[in-house]
């Protein structure tokens, strides 16, 4: 059952002010308004629940994040309701996404009872050493503090109140204080009520986990400016993260901004690739681009090809298999017009022509598809800018010195994939350099849309693919966004951290 409250430390406050939210369909609830004071009760709660949360054992900790996997598997079918009603998206796919939020959480707890992540270092005392004797060193990596996550407007589960960041920063001994997303507030809801039910289960303070919900721009400038948050994981535009980037530089005690702000996520089309399979290309290329209505961070927005017959195929297919796809509802309605304005954008940038204009109003989105020179794509820099939605661009090069100059070009992005056949080994060698320096991961013979949650996966890259391009918000690494390493030396065993003793 709803209650429209903000979870603060372990109690539901009612706010002072409400906001209706804006389902997609179905009926509309009223939620609290956030505010400054309600950011420095949550972070405040969360700084003193740091040092026993902190304290807590890697298996007590993985236990948590089994026991709030677990509840938000009880609350299954509430969760899919309101979240298929809030963003119009279908069940089949916030069911996924309920399993990859859970196999998260339990991954995290498997990754802490192992341990390794503590990259433990012992250099042992050499009291005989000349001219000057070694101390006894011991190095582990330590939880920062309370930490501030922005729950994500396209992923309502995976990327917002119990999403990647709340569990990677939860697996590493950090308290959490979330500002909730608007266009999703009683999914969020439902899942802060099963993250309170596993805190209680396992007997932790309140302060652990706090959510915030609504609120204006001057909530979340106060949650990044709080003094006792030391790091932000944030997903969403360019515009709002570089902005909270900014404030968290801008702080007396200056503290990381770890931001996912999407990308363009270029594909090249090398030549043999394109000749032997480009019709499947396109095909796959429209069906990658038009998922989730294009909502997705790693949507591949960009084809750059060879010009020429093969080419011609290439566009043709992807044409055709954009044009019998029906309009798809959007997360907001302010995301449908951002997608209408980038459209027209595209549309009016220097020397592109339209291969398939689609019209539509409210809360829709239809696909588009666009084609530009190489020449003119790179005299004109607004056409590497990210559209949130199924807009697809196809660059036509020259040769292979204009897609080495289109690839050098690139800003950071999320990803960059390579097409390529055997003939095409050399060109590839030739571009995976450029495009290693440009993504955090680069892909060959695939679709970027749809990222792994495991050990091995980057989803981050150079900015402004991201603000940290050390970091990644996917995969067991994203915890070291939330430990430093701390050295000891010659303290006796029993003042060090259990997992040093």
């Amino acid at each position: 059952m709803l209650t429209g409250k903000h979870l603060i430390a372990g109690d539901w406050v009612s706010g002072a002010t409400t906001f209706a939210s804006t389902p997609a369909h179905g009926p509309s609830h009223d939620f609290g308004v956030g505010t400054p004071a309600l950011v420095d009760q949550a972070c405040e709660a969360a700084e003193a629940a740091f040092p026993s949360f902190a304290a807590t054992s890697r298996d007590d900790r993985a236990r948590f994040l089994e026991a709030i996997a677990d509840e938000i598997e009880a609350r299954g079918d509430a969760i899919t309701e309101i979240g298929t009603q809030e963003t119009g998206l279908p069940a089949a796919r916030l069911q996924g996404e309920r399993g990859r939020t859970t196999g998260q959480l339990r991954l995290f707890a498997s990754h802490i009872r192992d341990g390794a992540y503590l990259d433990r270092r012992h250099d042992k005392a050499l009291p005989d050493r000349q001219p000057l004797p070694r101390p006894d060193l011991k190095m582990i990596q330590r939880p920062i503090g309370p930490v501030a996550v922005f729950g994500a407007s396209n992923f309502p589960l995976a990327f917002s109140v119990a999403g990647g960041d709340t569990a990677s920063a939860l697996a590493a001994g950090c308290p959490v204080v979330v500002k909730g997303h608007s266009a999703h507030p009683g999914t969020g809801e439902i899942v802060a009520q099963a993250i309170d039910a596993a805190r209680k289960s396992c007997n932790l303070h309140p302060g652990v986990f706090s959510l915030v919900q609504g609120g204006k721009r001057d909530v979340g400038e106060a949650l990044v400016q709080q003094p006792l948050i030391r790091a932000v994981g944030f997903t969403g535009s360019l515009g709002g993260g570089r902005a909270l980037y900014d404030l968290c530089a801008a702080r007396p005690d200056p503290i990381p901004f770890f931001g996912e702000l999407g990308s363009v996520n270029p594909m090249f089309l090398l030549p043999a690739a394109l000749s032997a399979r480009g019709e499947a290309l396109g095909k796959g290329w429209a069906g990658s681009l038009t998922m989730g209505a294009g909502q997705f961070c790693t949507n591949p927005g960009i084809a750059v090809v060879i010009d020429g017959p093969d080419a011609d195929a290439f566009a043709i297919a992807a044409k055709a298999a954009l044009e019998p796809v029906a309009a798809q509802t959007m997360l907001t309605d302010g995301m449908a017009d951002a997608y209408r304005s980038g459209r027209d954008r595209v549309a009016a940038g220097t020397g592109v022509r339209s291969l398939l204009t689609t019209m539509c109003d409210g809360r829709a989105a239809t696909p588009n598809l666009f084609e530009v020179s190489g020449t003119d794509w790179l005299a004109d820099h607004m056409l590497a800018e990210e559209v949130f939605g199924p807009l697809g661009l196809i660059i036509r090069v020259q040769d292979a010195a204009e897609m080495e100059a289109i690839a050098a070009s690139l800003q950071g992005q999320l990803t960059c994939t390579l097409h390529l056949d055997d003939g095409d080994t050399d060109l590839g060698r030739t571009l995976l350099p450029i495009l290693d320096r440009k993504a955090g991961r680069v892909l060959a013979n695939g679709f970027p849309t749809g990222v792994e949650v495991a050990d091995a996966m980057v989803h981050g890259g150079p900015y402004p693919a991201s603000t940290n391009f050390g970091a990644t918000s996917v995969g067991t690494l994203s915890i070291r966004r939330w430990l430093r390493p701390v050295c000891y030396q010659n303290l006796p065993d029993a003042l060090l951290p259990e997992d040093l003793r």
